[in-house]
């Protein structure tokens, strides 16, 4: 039994990669336990050790420095090696898949769909490991069959259940390696992925930058005739994809993310990252979208909160401010840029608000908002 042990501890290392040194100390620890029954030591304050000779396998028991019990313990050391052993390969199986998949979190994995459940799809990752897509994280257009192989974005990787790895389809981070992976560009670096503003199963923006003037980053995404954003388009199941030019200057990008609208002037807010974005009236429904999803994206992809009105609204806001007295075109002006656009919005503000703004003081402020509140009682 003492080389036959050896030789298994050793089969296992270069099999398993379970360090054989953690074999033997773990076997030693179980045996402690069985050494005290045999011996029948009732006492917890004994010093029981027992020593597995690392070149012969030989089992010795001790309890203090009195060697003891070393042929019984041998008779069921086999047994307890066993047991010790599965559950090393268990643990060790398990450390090897979480160390595998850590380092993936934020990556694409892809596997096998192999198992559908109430909460979620199970994907087998080339028999290493499992991996969940739980429901909530699935596409609205997404549709799989058993066997079907599967991509998605690496969230997480639970130590517990396993490991368990938990897979998106729907988080923004999925379309970003799917263009790292389809666009050369991206994955050399020369094109960079600002940002990424996505209804999953609807609408994705996702805004990039060229670090070599001579490479137009829309160009290399959108690929030779749309092949390479036609491949990730078809990949989220006919998902459509706005792929906006960054830029440095604010003005600049956010006329550039809420295409496929004209803009035609922006005043932005910087102190407060707000910005009114005015357009023509026919190109105000193009401007806002569907349910208002064009502009939430625009606004998620430039981190700026945007408010896109028409050029006839802003006219009848900014007659409707006129009606203030004692402000001048410029102090209208500072009004809309800081959010009031009408008199509603002055007249239920704090007058401390308005002191904030250039131009004016407390005790304007103070005025205005009566002002404010006067002429929406006398329209009443």
């Amino acid at each position: 039994m003492n080389g036959e042990l050896l030789a298994i501890l050793d089969q296992m290392e270069r099999e398993k990669g379970i360090d054989k040194e953690k074999l033997l100390e773990a076997i030693e620890q179980a045996l402690i336990i069985a050494a005290k029954k045999i011996a029948k030591i009732t006492n917890p304050d004994a010093e029981i050790s027992v020593k597995i000779d690392r070149s012969t396998g030989k089992i010795r028991a001790f309890v203090g420095d009195e060697e003891v019990l070393s042929e019984s313990l041998a008779r069921i050391a086999a047994q307890t090696a066993k047991q010790v052993i599965i559950q090393k390969i268990r643990e060790a199986e398990k450390e090897v898949v979480f160390n595998d998949f850590k380092d993936k979190v934020g990556d694409l994995i892809s596997g096998t769909a192999y198992r559908f459940e109430k909460n979620g799809i199970i994907l087998d990752l080339l028999g290493k490991a499992e991996a969940i897509i739980p429901k909530r994280e699935l596409s609205p257009l997404d549709g799989f069959k058993l066997g079907e192989r599967i991509k998605a974005y690496c969230l997480e990787v639970k130590r517990e259940k396993g490991p368990q790895v938990v897979a998106s389809r729907r988080a923004a981070g999925f379309v970003k390696k799917l263009f790292e992976l389809e666009v050369p560009e991206i994955y050399e670096g020369i094109v960079e992925i600002k940002s990424v503003a996505r209804d999953a199963g609807d609408r994705t923006k996702i805004a990039v930058y060229s670090k070599d003037e001579k490479v137009d980053c829309v160009g290399a995404c959108v690929g030779m005739r749309g092949s390479r954003v036609k491949s990730i388009v078809q990949e989220l199941r006919g998902e459509k994809i706005d792929i906006v030019r960054y830029a440095d200057d604010a003005e600049t990008f956010i006329k550039a993310s809420l295409s496929p609208s004209q803009v035609g002037r922006i005043v932005l807010n910087k102190e407060k990252k707000r910005a009114l974005v005015v357009v023509s009236k026919d190109q105000l429904s193009l401007a806002i979208g569907k349910g208002g999803q064009n502009v939430r994206l625009a606004s998620r992809l430039t981190g700026w909160e945007l408010d896109v009105r028409s050029k006839e609204e802003i006219k009848e806001e900014i007659d409707e401010l006129n009606k203030l007295k004692g402000i001048g075109k410029q102090t209208v002006n500072n009004l809309i840029k800081a959010g009031f656009q009408n008199m509603r919005s002055i007249a239920e503000a704090e007058a401390s608000e308005l002191s904030e703004i250039k131009g004016i003081g407390k005790k304007k402020a103070k005025e205005i908002v009566e002002q404010a509140r006067k002429i929406l009682e006398q329209g009443q």
